[in-house]
């Protein structure tokens, strides 16, 4: 396989000069277009000016989702009540490797700022419409089908990781017990539950105004049709679990998706910031301590309960 270029400044700012008209917002002394990672050490997606974002696929398989993810980007906004990008120029910035020039969606990051009664409103809306996608349609365009975790098999990971964890003084293991085997037995993934989800939601993919509103989702590359509870999970790492709880009980959710995803949350953010403390990961530390707390912020639905007499989850 050949070996993807390294995208540098010079290379974005070629690439997008053909795409842009000169203006005061993409030029800099030079008279190229001002360009610069989003984030340090992220070399494929770049801020061009001030109102425009270019992401590169680094290799074939990205390429794929990205170009996927255009079509899925279409079938999403008559359904959802937040934006999601709109490209203004797309195509191939390598051989076989595509890439997108969007609009930036206004606002800053949950990571940023956080999301009012209003916003987890906005939420709700996200998560009913995402329900109210036809899964054949999103098949069409090549979403693909996602299993559901073991919880169970999560949980006895998250256990060990929590010890670990709790040796270096970072967390209480004894909170772990709280989920039980039978606990998550009870808490399984419901058969016939599948929906479109995002599958990657984190803070800096939801894009959230000064006021809390929620005005955007942005990267669709990882959605799938799976567990609604992936996507209540991202969102207790993101805005933190009480919110998340609240916003998919407003979309229709009942204790069964929305105790799972809380559970799928917490377990994520033990093995993750095991995983990074023990060398096996990269990231922020402090970003990763901080998605530990959210997701373990207390709930008001805390108990796992009986299912067998719940009316039907949607």
């Amino acid at each position: 396989m050949t070996q993807a270029p390294t995208p540098t400044a010079d290379t974005v700012r070629r690439l997008v000069r053909s795409l842009l008209k000169e203006s005061r917002d993409t030029a800099n002394g030079s008279g190229g277009p001002d360009v610069r990672p989003v984030t340090e050490g992220h070399e494929h997606t770049w801020w061009v000016g001030g109102r425009h974002v270019l992401r590169l696929a680094p290799d074939h398989n990205a390429a794929v989702r990205r170009r996927r993810e255009l079509r899925l980007r279409d079938l999403l906004r008559p359904h959802v009540p937040v934006a999601v990008p709109t490209s203004v120029a797309h195509g191939d910035w390598a051989p076989g490797l595509a890439y997108t020039l969007d609009s930036k969606l206004p606002g800053g990051t949950a990571d940023e700022h956080d999301v009012s009664a209003v916003g987890e409103a906005d939420l709700a809306g996200l998560l009913s419409g995402l329900r109210a996608v036809p899964a054949r349609q999103a098949e069409t365009l090549g979403v693909p089908r996602s299993a559901p975790r073991s919880l169970e098999a999560l949980r006895r990971m998250a256990v060990h990781a929590a010890e670990r964890l709790a040796a270096a003084d970072e967390f209480d293991a004894a909170r772990l017990h709280q989920l039980t085997a039978p606990g998550a037995a009870q808490l399984a993934a419901q058969p016939g539950t599948a929906v479109l989800t995002h599958h990657g939601l984190t803070g800096e993919h939801v894009v959230v105004s000064a006021d809390g509103r929620v005005r955007g989702i942005l990267d669709w590359t990882e959605a799938t049709l799976g567990d609604p509870a992936e996507d209540i999970a991202g969102l207790a790492v993101a805005v933190g679990s009480p919110a998340a709880v609240r916003a998919a009980t407003l979309a229709g959710y009942g204790a069964r998706p929305c105790l799972r995803g809380l559970w799928l949350a917490r377990c994520d953010t033990v093995i993750r910031l095991t995983d990074h403390l023990e060398g096996r990961a990269q990231g922020s530390l402090t970003l990763l301590r901080t998605q530990l707390r959210r997701a373990w912020e207390p709930i008001l639905l805390e108990r796992v309960t009986e299912f067998q007499d719940e009316e039907t989850e949607p």
